[in-house]
């Protein structure tokens, strides 16, 4: 620390708080420890009688907190993010898209124990928002060595960014509405209204829709049907559960399809089917998307739609956390369903 003249401070770090005094009208701190002196700032300082100040002396293998936030930021973040000029040495990552985050755990775990630095991130595959902000970075002293900031570089460029936006890339979606009961007009087909309606929040529509009985065959020949037509994401509803007149599985996999995984350990949303057909995802849903505000297909739809469908020990691991809380104000995604 050494004491320098005002005038001479522009570029230099403030080594403790400035008191600013207004009579009357304002006491507090008018610039903090750690601020970098601007040349704008001189006035200001001479205004309320500072004529010298203590500033840090940093050798060149330190950096200072602002500095070091800033380089965090740009090591840390890949596609579809921006940061915030760095505010008492914090800086906030920030989306540029409507789109799925995507952490990479590992790499944040090992940036984490380095200690002195601090990456925070919302949780990997939440939907967020254009101007959401999703991380903060800092460091926890004032001042940290490059050397630990090279490190950290070696940790975040090991496998791609530690952080990054995908957006919604697969926008059409054919659904198969199954049931006899449906077919013949005895019940009513409710699947715009608690299905298709929710496929516009991430950008995507409903180009096809196929009602067929409980029918292995027929719903096999609907599910090819709209993969033939150029469905990025196939949907369907209904015939999951262990009734015998319950045959969607069978014709999803008549079709061609994989069965990735059948069941989950969320609820709502334990009868989920994960199928594949060539590379389009299939999604049959359970009869609890009709009766319940959230359920998985809350959870799997944005992943599906921007390109990271689940595989089976991923919705396995969904079973911490999968237990919906069924509030009476539901405020999902900001909740733990899922999470």
């Amino acid at each position: 620390m050494k004491k320098i003249r005002v005038e001479n401070a522009v570029g230099t770090v403030l080594a403790h708080d400035v008191t600013r005094i207004i009579p009357g009208v304002f006491r507090g701190v008018g610039f903090r420890k750690g601020h970098i002196i601007r040349k704008d700032d001189i006035p200001e300082l001479l205004k309320i009688g500072k004529k010298h100040l203590y500033v840090l002396d940093l050798d060149e293998d330190r950096m200072h907190e602002d500095e070091a936030a800033l380089r965090i930021a740009e090591l840390i973040c890949g596609d579809n993010l921006r940061w915030t000029e760095p505010r008492e040495g914090k800086t906030k990552i920030i989306s540029t898209i409507d789109g799925l985050l995507e952490v990479d755990v590992g790499a944040l775990l090992a940036i984490n124990s380095l200690g002195d630095v601090v990456v925070s991130t919302l949780k990997t595959h939440f939907p967020c928002r254009k101007g959401q902000v999703v991380a903060c970075t800092r460091i926890i002293p004032l001042v940290i060595s490059c050397e630990k900031i090279e490190k950290l570089g070696l940790s975040a460029g090991a496998g791609g960014p530690v952080l990054r936006i995908l957006p919604y890339t697969r926008r059409m979606v054919g659904l198969v509405v199954t049931g006899s009961e449906v077919y013949e007009g005895l019940v009513k087909d409710e699947s715009d209204r608690f299905i298709a309606s929710k496929l516009g929040e991430y950008g995507a529509r409903l180009v096809r829709k196929i009602i067929v009985p409980d029918d292995a065959g027929r719903i096999a020949e609907a599910v090819r049907e709209l993969y033939d037509e150029g469905c990025e994401v196939i949907l369907t509803s209904g015939g999951l559960s262990v009734d015998p007149d319950d045959v969607t599985r069978e014709g999803v996999r008549a079709s061609g399809a994989e069965i990735v995984s059948y069941g989950s350990p969320v609820l709502p949303g334990a009868m989920f089917l994960n199928a594949r057909l060539g590379d389009v995802p299939i999604m049959g849903l359970p009869a609890g998307v009709f009766f319940s505000p959230r359920t998985i297909y809350d959870l799997m739809l944005p992943r599906v739609l921007a390109g990271r469908p689940p595989s089976a020990s991923e919705i396995a691991a969904m079973g911490h956390g999968g237990l919906c809380m069924e509030c009476e104000v539901c405020h999902f995604p900001v909740c733990p369903y899922g999470r």
